[in-house]
């Protein structure tokens, strides 16, 4: 491999969450050579997370279900075009990316045979389960094949504009603000609008200025507006009016954060401001949000229970079944979660107060409940 390698590749083409929690191996890329030149290849419509980064000097978006023609055009864009190219995924499309992009290849992968003929592909390779680890520490494991110093460190990044767009926001400036993320991407990760309203009755009634986030998704629009609707006028929906980065600007200046499974979670984590993550069949050990400030030697979260780790805490719901990795009870992506229906508007007030309190006192906690 040339090094330093003047351009490099890194690909992941997942979900919002997944680019997200892949600025920590971009970070330590740039740290380790600032001069080069790196471009991420994601799905279109999850860019708006790293759109602001400035470890990334250009971003190139394929649809999720590209055309021939599509692929055929992704092709001439990045055939041998990179010195190094990285995929943090396993899946077959990434590793072949890598192969179609990169002098040098290196990348994660399933240790099983069917997966064998991808290590033909690849310069490098390290096996993962993608179960006993976290997903940060999963694509710290592919830099650490470059013998590089790795940084557990994500990048929350917004601009100017996002910063203007929030200062438009009638906000109570004198009240502590906490920012309420109600809608992950599917139902099975839900808790119900009912616990959302009541939390958020309970917070104004205790001097917290609210905000709920959101994106422009006509069925998320509709869902906070039917719990917004309930709540007082000085309640504040930001849904559809901030754009993810306008959110991380949102976040940078709240007093805390709680929401369910979902790439707003892991941004607000990162941001070091108090987060409650609330988790039902989710596993924390892999999806769980990354603390600030932890160092990557170990998985921040185990299995199961409640967490507090640094400024986030993981509110697991209970169950013999939990986590049980499936998509909500019935096994599919509208099914409900018992679990997570189950944690009481109580128990997150109750863990909330905790956590402001354990934050004020000290910003490196490390508390098992």
């Amino acid at each position: 491999m040339k090094l330093p390698p003047e351009t490099i590749l890194v690909i992941i083409t997942r979900r919002i969450g997944d680019v997200f929690l892949a600025t920590a191996a971009i970070r330590s890329l740039k740290i380790a050579w600032p001069q080069c030149n790196i471009h991420a290849l994601v799905f279109a419509g999850t860019e708006g997370v790293i759109s602001d980064n400035s470890d990334i000097d250009h971003i190139i978006r394929i649809p999720e279900r590209p055309t021939g023609m599509q692929h055929l055009k992704l092709l001439f864009q990045i055939f041998r075009r990179y010195d190094l190219a990285l995929s943090l995924l396993s899946g077959d499309r990434p590793t072949l990316y890598a192969w179609l992009a990169g002098k040098h290849r290196a990348g994660v992968l399933l240790d099983r045979p069917a997966d064998r003929w991808k290590t033909k592909l690849l310069n490098q390779y390290v096996f993962s389960d993608f179960i006993s680890d976290h997903t940060v520490r999963t694509y710290l494991s592919v830099i650490r094949l470059l013998n590089i110093d790795t940084y557990a460190t994500l990048t929350p990044a917004f601009n100017a504009a996002d910063q203007a767009a929030i200062s438009t926001l009638p906000i109570h400036r004198h009240k502590p603000l906490v920012v309420l993320h109600p809608y992950p991407k599917y139902r099975y990760k839900m808790w119900q609008q009912s616990n959302w309203i009541a939390l958020a009755q309970w917070l104004e009634q205790h001097g917290y200025a609210v905000a709920f986030s959101g994106s422009p998704d006509p069925k998320e629009l509709n869902y906070i507006r039917e719990i917004t609707a309930q709540l007082p006028q000085t309640v504040i929906n930001t849904a559809g009016i901030l754009s993810i980065g306008g959110t991380a600007a949102l976040l940078a200046t709240a007093h805390a954060y709680i929401g369910p499974d979902t790439a707003i979670t892991h941004l607000a984590a990162a941001t070091g401001i108090p987060t409650l993550a609330l988790f039902g069949p989710s596993e924390p050990v892999r999806w769980g949000p990354w603390p600030k400030g932890h160092d990557g030697s170990t998985n921040p979260w185990v299995r199961i229970g409640t967490q507090q780790k640094n400024n986030v805490q993981l509110i697991q719901g209970v169950g013999d079944c939990v986590p049980c990795g499936f998509e909500g009870c019935e096994r599919h992506l509208e099914s409900t979660s018992d679990c997570l229906l189950n944690i009481s508007v109580e128990t997150v007030t109750r863990c909330l107060e905790d956590l402001l309190q354990n934050y004020t006192a000290n910003n490196q906690l490390s508390i098992s409940i």
